[in-house]
């Protein structure tokens, strides 16, 4: 059983005295900073001149300044940039004023486990890892409630890597939930495997297969849009709020029973075999070199599929039944918050 912490294994006098560096200010980066903040550390910002967040993060009374002079001032440096961005930034930013005995963190586990980032041996590196978006970090933390998360120690130069880790999880509001130790091993290859085989490329590929099935059998578009991706929310907050067998014991039976009996013809031995091929490629690395590679080259296939998904019948449908809802955010709205909060 994996190790969990609580607020009673951290002391935030670990971080007293010290300076944070937070290097980015999107989705996890805003949250990061404010909450340290709040809870009474020393909190800098690294972000680039041309940045649209400086705005933002000088609007909080934050302290802004370049990544460089941010990581040489940091005592601990998170590194909270998107995974793809991040060997150049430290290169350039980072790794020339990494003296020992300084604590780099991280968010995810991408760029070390692959070795895209190779600190020296002389510093910390460590990981805490909330599992929700920052902005729900943010206004649970503002709530008292905290959000789990994950930590991990890679690397413990100093004796004091885990303490530092377990101050930071106190500082975000985590541990009022709980920090599930795990590697960033553990890390990477499961979020990777969970994004792409569950959580986005299996169910957004097994909803549109759903509408296109319905669709081409001659039923209408709405009518299919609410059948197959509208009614998803309702499962999975069942699921979200006490696991399968609460979303079971909630539907009718009849739903039950095509749960228990339709289910496995949809995802049979096929799709498992297909999992554990997608599962061994980012265990061998296949995809991060896939996906880094895709950045160098200007990001042709990601920019295509992209444009290719946005165009779809079923995008099309659903933006014109959202409209209908009036307690839902309208798409445009949405997508330009998410835009603004990665720039």
């Amino acid at each position: 059983m994996a190790k969990v912490y609580y607020e009673n294994d951290a002391d935030l006098k670990n971080l007293k005295g010290k300076t944070i560096a937070v290097i980015g200010y999107g989705s996890q980066g805003h949250a990061h900073a404010l909450n340290l903040r709040d809870s009474g550390l020393n909190v800098i910002v690294g972000l680039p001149a041309s940045s649209a967040s400086r705005a933002k993060a000088q609007a909080e009374k934050l302290e802004v300044v370049e990544p460089r002079e941010a990581a040489r001032r940091g005592d601990v440096i998170s590194f909270l940039i998107p995974d793809h961005l991040q060997p150049e930034a430290y290169r350039r930013d980072i790794e020339p004023v990494l003296a020992a005995g300084k604590t780099l963190l991280f968010g995810h586990g991408f760029s070390i486990h692959f070795k895209y980032v190779a600190p020296p041996s002389t510093v910390d590196v460590i990981m805490v890892a909330p599992k929700c978006p920052g902005h729900r970090l943010r206004e649970l933390f503002r709530e008292g409630i905290g959000v789990p998360a994950l930590l991990a120690v890679q690397q413990d130069a100093t004796g004091r890597a885990e303490a530092t880790g377990l101050a930071y999880a106190l500082a975000l509001g985590s541990l009022k939930a709980g920090v599930i130790g795990t590697t960033f091993k553990e890390e990477t290859e499961t979020d990777l495997f969970g994004e792409q085989s569950v959580l986005c490329g299996g169910v957004s590929a097994l909803i549109a297969a759903g509408f296109e099935t319905l669709v081409q059998a001659g039923y209408q578009p709405e009518i299919a849009y609410f059948e197959c991706l509208h009614e998803l929310k309702l499962i999975v907050d069942l699921i979200y709020q006490g696991g399968i067998k609460y979303m079971r014991y909630s539907v009718s039976d009849t739903a039950e029973y095509g749960d228990y009996t339709r289910g496995p013809k949809v995802i049979d031995a096929h799709v498992r075999e297909n999992m554990q091929k997608i599962l061994a490629d980012i265990q061998s690395g296949a995809f991060a070199r896939e996906w880094m590679q895709e950045n160098e080259q200007g990001r042709p296939h990601f920019l295509e599929a992209r444009a290719r998904a946005a165009n779809q019948l079923i995008e099309q449908v659903g933006k014109q039944l959202r409209t209908m809802m009036a307690w839902n955010r309208p798409a445009e709205e949405s997508t330009a918050a998410q835009a603004a909060a990665r720039a």
